[in-house]
């Protein structure tokens, strides 16, 4: 599957079309299109889809990320909430665990809860200097099961059906590997077997870590092996053989809505798959994203909490069809 893309400015007064189409090269089968009206779930067409990138609790900014739930909760049309890892603050500790816990709770819609590298890759204790030490597969073993109690999971990866579209949940689990943001091989083969089974359905994957290149190298970290999603290889393959797989959805690299990279060219991977960078909430300014999923586009918005607004100029729609 090919697919288009439509960025949209609204003008809230008039609610006019202002812009043009602008055709990209055929080879990304992209359509760029300024258009006037805002695009809300409550048009009775999508299902909403809400966004948390990396809460790190209970961290920094606590009364910001309280309101960004009050907030959620006020939105009468989410279908459901998907949190992007990176839940608990440092080292996945049980103290984590119990107040990431008990900050959801609050929260008043189905969720999906995905592991990310502060959740369990790290042990309990410092190192000798304050810093973090990578745990071995025991400590990591652990600190899964502790987030799969935590969160009431069987699994750490799922997949779920949705409207037109297979949404797919995965989480960081690999017990060996050096890297950051790593899917274990029985991860992998159960996403290659569910990708086969679905190849006709419209995919979204939602994940920790983004795929490599979909960021510019704005810091030392963007498109380093520990802050893409791994086993990269075997990711870029699978993809590349499941074109229906339109949107990867991803957190991580706390890349703020301002950045250049949140919304880019470079965001393409491989002229087929659409990142989505969603920001941290380790921030006074919270931004969180909005999938909007109608029956044939996807509609990409980003809600300023501080504000209280959606950023107009970030909102832009991906569509799935046909090369």
């Amino acid at each position: 599957m090919g697919y288009w893309v439509n960025g949209q400015r609204s003008n809230w007064a008039t609610r006019r079309r202002i812009g043009e189409a602008i055709l990209l090269p055929a080879a990304l089968f992209i359509v760029l299109t300024w258009v006037g009206a805002p695009v809300f779930a409550s048009d009775g067409q999508a299902l909403h889809v809400v966004v948390l990138g990396d809460p790190h609790l209970p961290g920094k900014q606590l009364p910001a990320k309280e309101a960004v739930l009050r907030t959620v909760n006020g939105w009468p049309d989410v279908d459901r909430v998907v949190v992007l890892g990176d839940i608990c603050e440092d080292r996945g500790a049980a103290d984590e665990y119990a107040f990431a816990k008990q900050f959801f709770a609050s929260l008043g819609k189905p969720t999906h809860f995905l592991a990310g590298n502060h959740d369990y890759i790290y042990e309990d204790a410092p190192s000798a200097r304050g810093g973090r030490i990578r745990g071995g597969p025991d400590s990591r073993a652990a600190k899964l099961r502790r987030f799969r109690e935590t969160f009431g999971l069987e699994e750490m990866y799922s997949s779920r059906r949705v409207g037109s579209y297979l949404l797919v949940f995965l989480s960081t689990d690999h017990l060996l590997s050096p890297h950051l943001a790593q899917i274990s091989d029985r991860q992998l083969n159960w996403l290659r077997d569910e990708l086969r089974k679905h190849r006709a359905t419209p995919t979204v994957i939602f994940f920790h870590a983004p795929l490599r290149g979909t960021l510019l190298d704005f810091n030392d970290h963007a498109n380093k092996d520990d802050f893409v999603a791994q086993p990269q290889t075997e990711l870029r393959e699978l993809l590349r053989q499941n074109r229906q797989v339109f949107l990867w959805v991803a957190g991580h690299m706390h890349v703020s809505a301002t950045n250049e990279s949140y919304r880019s060219a470079v965001n393409l991977f491989e002229g087929q798959t659409m990142t989505v960078h969603v920001t941290d909430m380790q921030r006074e300014r919270i931004w969180t994203t909005s999938l909007f999923l109608f029956p044939d586009r996807v509609v990409v918005k980003t809600f300023d909490h501080k504000r209280g607004a959606w950023v107009a100029d970030l909102e832009r729609t991906v569509k799935p069809g046909q090369p």
